[in-house]
């Protein structure tokens, strides 16, 4: 007896360690083990120089556009009803795509909006992430086919390529028209409004902006590229190009940069250049006077760590905002403490906000450039997920980003470093 069960335990033994191999060898054929990429600039242009907009597109494979941003929300309610709003003006197309949804009141409302613009023959494509919107029924997909929207499902799992599937669409844009576009980093989801976790019973800390303009070009052919990922058709005529008149073009000479806008659509990531972390990481090599940053799931780096703890050492305002215990994401929120040490070590300057969770991704610098959208400062944004954020000068965006930052900060905890 004990000889069959020694004979099975050395067999699973044999097979666990050839499992160890099998995993091992396939981190490092994919470079889990390569030296990582350290940004480190001479003579970085400052924030307020004519040329800093175009080395910073230039060097995070970033597109510089003109656009006019309308309207600034910071509110989930008011986000929610914004994008609803949006879908409503819509008579020609709409193009949505998006990560994170789950089944409730926001779903519903989505569904029943799009519905109803695709029952008036409004042309109405949605690319959702496969493994985002895992919890969303085959039914409710069904029923929005069924009133005639078409749904391209981003990257499914398949056998022959398993680990392709670390990668994600995390980005949310809803384009109307051709004519203006909504982008941020809320979910569909009911988890915005504080009604699903015990722990968490108060809106989300988020933000949502309104385009228009000649980036809707730009972001048009963002969204086409994730369209066609599968077996969508992209309709390249449907990507109108936007012309600013005389008037818009004055306005622009006399406001230098205020006019510019940067997408960074942060494509095809890899650990070796992505194009968010570049972007991240050279706009806080070029600050002067401040560096705020807000993520709700925050993992830095080494390199980052000493870019932000060298950049308050230069005396920079460097602040960071960030989710509590309250965080839906509890191992994110401890692994992200773990890295508190060596900034509040060397003065940087760390917040958790209490109300709630905050989802909120946001970069201030100098109070000249800011910077949202739908990337964290964490490994998988940086190295795995499909992201968009959006970058200007133009003051409607850096005030409603440094109000936010002010609000979170008025009603967050100050980690110390005894803590």
């Amino acid at each position: 007896m004990w000889t069959i069960i020694e004979s099975i335990l050395w067999w699973l033994l044999i097979g666990l360690l050839i499992l160890t191999v099998i995993i091992f060898v396939g981190f490092y054929l994919r470079g889990a083990f390569r030296d990582r990429i350290v940004y480190k600039v001479k003579h970085a242009p400052k924030p307020e120089d004519d040329n800093f907009p175009f080395i910073l597109a230039s060097i995070t494979n970033s597109f510089i556009t003109n656009g006019v941003i309308t309207d600034f929300w910071s509110e989930p309610a008011a986000i929610q009803q914004a994008r609803l709003d949006a879908i409503s003006k819509a008579k020609h197309t709409i193009n949505f795509e998006t990560f994170f949804m789950t089944p409730g009141k926001r779903a519903d409302d989505f569904a029943a909006a799009l519905a109803q613009k695709a029952s008036e023959g409004v042309e109405v494509k949605l690319v959702v992430d496969d493994y985002g919107t895992k919890d969303i029924s085959d039914q409710y997909w069904k029923r929005l086919c069924g009133a005639g929207v078409d749904v391209s499902f981003f990257n499914d799992f398949k056998w022959r390529a398993p680990l392709d599937y670390a990668g994600r669409t995390h980005r949310k844009l809803l384009l109307i028209d051709g004519e203006f576009g909504l982008v941020g980093g809320a979910g569909i989801s009911d988890l915005w409004d504080g009604v699903e976790k015990d722990d968490d019973t108060q809106p989300w800390l988020d933000v949502e902006m309104r385009i228009e303009g000649e980036i809707i070009s730009i972001l048009s052919g963002v969204f086409s590229q994730h369209w066609t990922f599968d077996d969508g058709t992209a309709d390249l005529s449907k990507i109108r190009f936007h012309n600013f008149n005389q008037k818009d073009k004055k306005q622009d000479e006399d406001n230098s940069n205020q006019g510019l806008m940067l997408v960074v659509p942060g494509a095809n990531p890899e650990i070796r250049f992505s194009p968010v972390r570049a972007f991240k990481y050279n706009s806080i090599l070029c600050a002067r006077k401040r560096i705020w940053l807000a993520s709700p799931y925050f993992l830095p780096d080494q390199n980052s760590i000493d870019l932000l703890v060298a950049a308050k050492q230069d005396g920079v305002d460097v602040r960071i905002l960030t989710t509590s215990k309250r965080s839906d994401k509890k191992p994110v929120y401890y692994a992200s403490y773990e890295h508190y040490g060596k900034l509040l070590k060397g003065g940087v300057e760390i917040y958790e906000f209490q109300p709630s969770m905050t989802h909120a991704k946001l970069l201030l610098i100098d109070d000249i450039w800011a910077t949202t959208g739908s990337a964290n400062f964490d490994p998988r944004s940086f190295c795995h997920n499909e992201e968009l954020d959006i970058c200007s000068a133009q003051p409607k965006l850096v005030e409603g980003i440094r109000d936010t930052f002010e609000k979170g900060f008025a009603q967050s905890k100050k980690i110390s470093y005894a803590e």
